[in-house]
């Protein structure tokens, strides 16, 4: 799995573990909803790490729990996939 899938899985878990909208995401984090949907659909594939950590405030948990997961522990490089 590449690193870009993995960020999206666990913000799509995050997402409704929490039962937000990626609309709540927006409010609760100022990170633009295009931002999040773009991401969220695969139509974006990076996502920088500041906005990352912002998801995670916007979520209440640390960067350390966003990667806590065994998602992480075989994913690809994105500059890795073949286009």
């Amino acid at each position: 799995m590449y690193l870009s899938d993995a960020v999206r899985e666990r913000v799509k878990y995050f997402l409704d573990l929490k039962k937000m909208k990626p609309w709540d995401l927006h409010l609760a984090t100022g990170v633009p909803k295009s931002t999040i949907s773009s991401f969220l659909s695969g139509k974006t594939e990076i996502i920088k790490l500041p906005t990352l950590l912002h998801f995670c405030e916007g979520f209440n948990i640390t960067l350390e729990e966003f990667f806590r997961d065994g998602i992480f522990a075989e994913v690809e490089a994105d500059d890795d996939k073949k286009e």
